[in-house]
């Protein structure tokens, strides 16, 4: 009984198959100098003030607008990406491809092999209804006849004392001689690879033996030129198309990156246009990222400017035109010096009187000047009684008044003990100035609804409605006339501003002939200052 002996495969010189694996695609301080004299600082803080608006105009007309260099860059390095994330896509889905062919090459050559050693066991030959047992032509015969090769597939059937037989070809791989012979005289099934015209030939040969002597070689080989070109057309046509969709994806991307960036456009055009003076501007908040980040971190620093320059302007508004009468008054006084000793100290009592008067009233300037800077408050825990004590002392020594103390509140609020002096006393004055000696003037405290109310009350005058609303304005004055002739009308400026430093208000109550009632309303809280590390 014929039998195909050996007839297993050699795993020296077989193809091995990877799985396919796909690549995916992945983007100013105000400064003032205090030795200047008024006319001077006027003059030099507003052209200070002229010539930074001018050279701050400069820039962004010398800088032409580039809004799409960090939009360039970005696209750029996201097609960078994307193409080489493709390229490396389309040479891991090739070489795929190829393995897979490799490895179904294989297992095609290997069930060939597998379909004829059955038939040589379990066949029965079709011209005697016999087992085929030693006759090798018969189940060759019959092999051939009933498998049809696979694309690329070629059957040779070496036969010993008979011709050669194959199936078409597309190449004649019997006119090699060498290999004929070499196939003649295998022993054991051998596997491996023939370099043609058509490409790489991978190949099987299977011995066939009867009574352990080899009697014939069946050979099936298969031309893969044509399922590799396969794959080279579909990766091919795979290429183009992910082309196009870079692309479309470019232009969306541009499009997407000109929205993202919008914001820092915005940034810089609010920017060129506060360099021209224009503070009104700011840029609209859009979401909860960092470009919005940013749009809220620009519009806090341009309120800051903002504020900074109202101040400034502010500042060089007041003391232009406060300054200019004792400037007037003192011009004058000294044209007019002669040399009477009485007229000269007359005259330089004057001189020096008014001199007296801008240096306080520059020094108030500049301190409401300071109210919008960081470090114009240093908070500390103040102890309440304690505080109204000793206010209550340094009041009392403002004028020939009956003084009252009511103080109530009592425990620690966090706060800048001496800018609350300082308005507590300027109502304390203000009080002094506006009643008759002997009049009462009450100073008192409480604490309550998270509150620390400080008051000052006194019988004066009063103020009438008109001038309620404005009396805390800068260079304001009620009708009033009988307060200290050196007064600038700064000083409920100045508590309000320190009241308002403090998170506060002021409350105010009078009435025309009945006094007034002046009421500092501040949060009882603890601010980070204050609290213990």
């Amino acid at each position: 009984m014929m039998t195909a002996a050996g007839m297993t495969t050699a795993a020296a010189g077989t193809m091995t198959a990877a799985g396919m694996t796909a690549a995916g695609m992945t983007a100013a301080g105000m400064t003032t100098a205090a030795g200047m004299t008024a006319a001077g600082m006027t003059a030099a803080a507003a052209g200070m003030t002229a010539a930074a608006m001018t050279d701050a105009r400069l820039p962004g007309r010398s800088h032409p607008r580039a809004p799409s260099g960090v939009r360039i860059r970005i696209l750029g390095w996201y097609v960078v990406l994307l193409a080489g994330a493709i390229a490396v896509g389309l040479i891991l889905q090739r070489e795929a491809l190829l393995q897979r062919l490799e490895g179904e090459i294989t297992e095609s050559l290997e069930q060939e092999a597998r379909e004829l050693s059955s038939l040589a066991r379990e066949g029965v030959d079709p011209a005697t209804g016999e087992p085929f047992g030693d006759d090798v032509e018969a189940i060759l015969t019959t092999f051939l006849g009933r498998n049809l090769p696979n694309e690329g597939e070629v059957f040779i059937a070496l036969v010993d004392g008979e011709a050669p037989r194959t199936t078409p070809s597309p190449e004649p791989l019997l006119e090699d001689q060498e290999l004929v012979d070499r196939w003649t005289g295998l022993t054991t099934t051998e596997a491996g690879e023939l370099v043609t015209p058509s490409g790489p030939v991978p190949y099987l040969a299977v011995p066939l033996t009867a009574d352990g002597a080899r009697t014939a070689t069946f050979v099936v080989a298969n031309f893969v030129r044509g399922e590799q070109q396969e794959i080279e057309s579909a990766v091919g046509v795979t290429a183009a198309v992910l082309f196009i969709i870079l692309l479309l994806a470019t232009a969306a991307a541009w499009l997407v990156a000109g929205r993202i960036l919008r914001p820092v456009q915005e940034v810089t055009d609010t920017a060129r246009s506060i360099t021209q003076g224009e503070f009104g501007k700011r840029i609209p908040v859009r979401g909860n990222d960092e470009i919005a980040e940013l749009a809220r971190t620009f519009n806090a620093m341009v309120d800051r400017l903002e504020l900074a320059f109202d101040t400034q302007r502010t500042f060089i508004s007041d003391a232009g035109h406060e300054l200019r009468t004792p400037i007037t008054i003192i011009g004058g006084h000294l044209e007019m010096l002669g040399d009477d000793p009485d007229d000269r100290a007359d005259a330089m009592a004057i001189v020096n009187d008014e001199l007296h008067r801008m240096a306080r009233m520059v020094d108030e300037l500049l301190l409401l000047a300071r109210t919008e800077t960081p470090d114009f408050l240093h908070r500390k825990p103040l102890e309440l009684r304690s505080f109204l004590g000793d206010l209550f002392t340094k009041a009392s020594a403002l004028g020939d008044r009956e003084w009252v103390l009511h103080a109530d509140a009592f425990g620690t609020i966090c706060a800048d003990g001496q800018r609350l002096t300082q308005a507590v006393l300027n109502l304390a004055r203000n009080a002094a100035g506006h009643t008759e000696p002997g009049g009462k003037i009450t100073l008192g405290s409480e604490r309550a609804a998270g509150t620390v109310r400080i008051w000052v009350q006194d019988t004066g005058t009063g103020i009438s409605p008109d001038d309620r609303e404005r009396i805390f304005e800068r260079f304001a004055r009620g009708r009033d006339r009988r307060r200290s002739a050196d007064g600038a009308g700064l000083g409920l400026a100045i508590v309000l501003a320190i009241v308002e430093a403090h998170g506060g208000r002021i409350e105010l109550s009078s009435e025309v002939g009945a006094g007034s009632l002046f009421t500092l309303v501040l949060p009882d809280q603890w601010e980070s200052p204050c609290l213990p590390s």
